[in-house]
């Protein structure tokens, strides 16, 4: 995002050489904000234009409704669109198609249908996105019979249906179960002219595979192929994960394998599917090959994939593996699942004086955020249990630890931790948790006190 702060250097600049900037040069940046989800900074250079002597134009209200609808914010973009008529600016069909979207996204289907009434109102004429639009939020939100009906409506002004809308209507049918209709759509849609396309082919292939059909499903990969569409990593990725949940690995890994001479485009989300399937199935041995693999094609792994490479560590006992793993995340910055994942592999362990050492370390390094174990306690981390036999006073430790944290008396907390640990006492997991909550919450309090002073 530093191109950002070196873009608008640039246009501070530009006047300097007799080049002041226009439309099209604050355009393109508030395009990159907005898509960014940058909307306070894009208000400013707004700000910026106008005391520029500029102009707003409808290409640049068009890119602040699109910003505000990505992010939800359907209020702000009906006020962009309000601000468009004060400025003589009159939206387009583009324009209300933005905003159908968006409320189509919310299930907002009646508000979709009466702004489509409000295009109408204008003069303007819907187009096919709209109507596609609004027939896929239809079937998406339960208003079925709405969407068939302004497929007749399309039908009826002589719109002809494209690919898009046949494939919403395959998408709906395969939901459904209505695989007679998924036929008889799909033959409909060649005799139209538009051939079913990588969007067809990727629905019935997670079908078929959702249903356990997988020979059906490496039919139609092979039918893809036949006919010169470029498959993508969906199509890969539904396949890898349905073979991995039928304990097929090696079918999997062979068509990882085979990929690139397939046409996919082989990503992390591929990689990490197997890596997934084979801890899962207690192949640690071929997940860790499989992973130096996928970092040898410098292919670089998201924070999912490290998640899953971590939590497979701790579930076969690898836990100083995973904490290595975590050391290379630190930089991206790990998520609750992963703190959670070592942690219950250490105390699963019985190993209470790493898990001391780690609480301490991400403590006092301050990566994690309270939000990441507010959320952790609702995971099964949160309330698992260790499964050896405990302590005669590993119940009374435990509640004294827990009670002290919900007090807010974290060092008194540690105090009592730290006995517990001398006297080899494993406590419950659900305590090392609270107690790392703790921790983190009093890093953050301290530090913001100090800030203050």
């Amino acid at each position: 995002m530093l191109w950002f702060g070196e873009a608008i250097r640039v246009l501070g600049k530009m006047g300097d050489y007799g080049c002041p900037p226009d439309n099209i040069t604050y355009n393109t940046i508030l395009d990159g904000l907005c898509k960014k989800g940058r909307l306070n900074e894009a208000r400013e250079l707004l700000l910026d234009m106008k005391n520029k002597g500029l102009f707003p134009n409808r290409t640049t209200f068009n890119i602040l409704v699109v910003g505000c609808c990505k992010l939800g914010w359907l209020k702000e973009a009906a006020n962009v669109i309000e601000l468009m008529s004060q400025n003589n600016v009159v939206p387009d069909v583009w324009t209300y198609n933005v905003m159908i979207g968006g409320f189509c996204k919310q299930g907002r289907i009646d508000e979709a249908l009466r702004l489509r009434e409000e295009i109408e109102s204008l003069k303007l004429s819907p187009d096919v996105v709209t109507y596609n639009t609004l027939i896929n939020g239809c079937f998406e939100h339960g208003s079925s019979e709405e969407g068939f009906k302004l497929i007749d409506e399309m039908e009826g002004r002589g719109m002809k249906l494209n690919s898009v809308t046949y494939n919403v209507m395959v998408k709906w049918f395969v939901k459904k179960g209505k695989m007679d209709e998924v036929d008889k759509t799909v033959r409909k849609m060649e005799e139209s002219g538009c051939l079913p396309d990588i969007f067809t082919y990727n629905t019935l292939i997670s079908w078929h595979c959702k249903v356990g059909k997988m020979d059906e499903a490496f039919q139609l990969m092979d039918e893809m192929g036949r006919k010169g569409l470029k498959m993508d990593g969906v199509t890969l990725n539904t396949m890898l994960h349905a073979l991995c949940r039928e304990r097929k690995l090696d079918e999997a890994h062979d068509l990882l394998c085979s990929a690139h001479r397939r046409g996919y485009f082989v990503d992390e989300v591929s990689y990490g599917t197997l890596i997934m399937g084979y801890f899962k199935h207690e192949k640690a041995s071929q997940a860790l090959r499989l992973w130096d693999e996928m970092k040898e094609k410098g292919i670089i792994p998201s924070i999912i994939t490290y998640n899953s490479m971590i939590a497979g560590l701790c579930q076969t006992g690898k836990t100083y593996q995973a904490i290595d793993k975590l050391d290379e995340l630190l930089e991206s910055g790990p998520d609750y699942y992963t703190y959670n994942a070592i942690l219950s592999g250490l105390t699963d362990a019985g190993r209470m004086k790493d898990a001391e050492e780690f609480i301490s370390k991400i403590a006092e390094k301050g990566k994690s955020e309270y939000q990441f174990l507010e959320l952790g306690k609702r995971q099964d981390a949160r309330t698992g249990e260790i499964s050896q036999e405990p302590h005669p006073d590993a119940i009374a430790y435990s509640n004294k630890i827990n009670e002290l944290c919900s007090q807010g008396r974290y060092k008194d907390a540690m105090k009592i931790f730290h006995e517990s640990t001398q006297k080899n006492i494993v406590l419950l997991k659900s305590t090392y948790l609270n107690l790392m909550d703790g921790l983190i919450k009093r890093r953050k309090s301290t530090s913001k006190a100090h800030r203050l002073t």
